[in-house]
Formats: C-alpha cells, sequence, structure tokens
C-alpha cells in the first residue's frame, strides 16, 4: 500500500464522522450518506493537488461545502425536497419516536422528553434548512461543526467581517423564525443553539 493510499485512509478514518453529520445539517439525512461518498472521492482525487496552503480541515470544509451547495442548487433536489416535505407532513404523528439525539446522537431518556427534544430538533432543522445557503452554511460550520470565525472565513473564501455580519443575521433570522413559529420556551431554553439567545 502507497503513502498516498495510507494518507487518505486516515483522512477517511478522522474525517469521514464530521463530514456526514455536517452534510446531514446541510442536506438533510436522505441525501447526506451519498454526499459524503462524493465528497471522499473528489478528496481522493486532489489529495495529490493539495500543497498545504490552507489547513486540511478548512480545505476538505470547503470541498464537502461546495458539494453540498452543488446538490442544494440542483433542480433535482429541490423537487425531492418538496415531495419529502409533504410526505412527512401526512405522515407526522405516525412516526415512531427516535431513540437518538437528532443533533448530538446520544440515547434519549423517558418518552416526554424523547417527544420534546424530538419536536425541537425537527423544528429547528426545518428552520435552519429554509435559511438562505450563505446564512444556513455559516450557522451549520459555527453551531454544529463548531469551527471558529476564521475557519469559516478560510473554508468560505470570504473575510472575517463578512462572516461575523452573516453569522449575526442567521442567528437573527433563525432566532425570529423559531419566535414567530415554535413555543417560546424553545427559543429561550435552547440547547442546541445557545448562541440564539445572545442579541
Amino acid at each position: 500500500m502507497s503513502n498516498a493510499e495510507l494518507e487518505f485512509q486516515q483522512i477517511y478514518a478522522d474525517f469521514y464522522p464530521k463530514i456526514h453529520r455536517y452534510l446531514i445539517h446541510m442536506v438533510g439525512e436522505m441525501e447526506a450518506e451519498d454526499l459524503t461518498q462524493d465528497v471522499f472521492m473528489k478528496l481522493n482525487q486532489a489529495l495529490k493537488t493539495f500543497r498545504g496552503e490552507a489547513k486540511l480541515s478548512t480545505w476538505i470544509y470547503r470541498i464537502a461545502t461546495n458539494t453540498a451547495l452543488d446538490r442544494l442548487r440542483s433542480p433535482k433536489f429541490k423537487v425531492l425536497q418538496n415531495d419529502r416535505t409533504e410526505a412527512r407532513q401526512i405522515a407526522n404523528g405516525e412516526a415512531e419516536i427516535a431513540d437518538r439525539n437528532t443533533w448530538t446522537g446520544e440515547q434519549i431518556p423517558p418518552v416526554e422528553s424523547q417527544v420534546y427534544r424530538k419536536e425541537m430538533a425537527e423544528c429547528l432543522q426545518s428552520y435552519i434548512r429554509q435559511l438562505p445557503e450563505i446564512y444556513r452554511t455559516i450557522l451549520v460550520l459555527s453551531h454544529m461543526e463548531e469551527l471558529r470565525n476564521q475557519e469559516i472565513a478560510d473554508v468560505l473564501g470570504l473575510t472575517l467581517e463578512t462572516v461575523k455580519i452573516r453569522l449575526h443575521r442567521a442567528r437573527d433570522l433563525l432566532r425570529r423564525a423559531l419566535a414567530d413559529n415554535c413555543p417560546s420556551y424553545w427559543v429561550v431554553d435552547n440547547e442546541f443553539l445557545p448562541e440564539l439567545k445572545r442579541d
């Protein structure tokens, strides 16, 4: 086995879970697995051209972000999303309660807590996915992937100031959407996006 193959295997092992989770937040669970495979195929092909001018993680997230945005913009994906939304609305209330938290993957305690957490996670995911791409991407990179503002700027090729402005606007848009459409205590006691409480 060559050094390049060993290097790729290590990158795959280190980054696959992170990129898969990131893509779930960007495009949804149904699309994330295939898209994650696409990202790593692109990485494998491009690895020999990586010159180390950016951090490896920044470079990988940039490839994942561009791949996700390409999928989000495709007409086929938009039609699929509309079909899935309608199907979810029809089946709402009939689905079994998941035994794992949508955001963290942790085991969820008793039924009341399961219902509360599941509804909150669905509400959050729904409104995050409705944000314009420029805000959704920054919000997910910041809150879900826990990248620092400078890392986000490097991934997206933006200035640090632009990232700060867009992150502030994304939080504000999401906070308003949640306040208008979800129970108020979900916004106040939001354990998933505590930054939303900041003004």
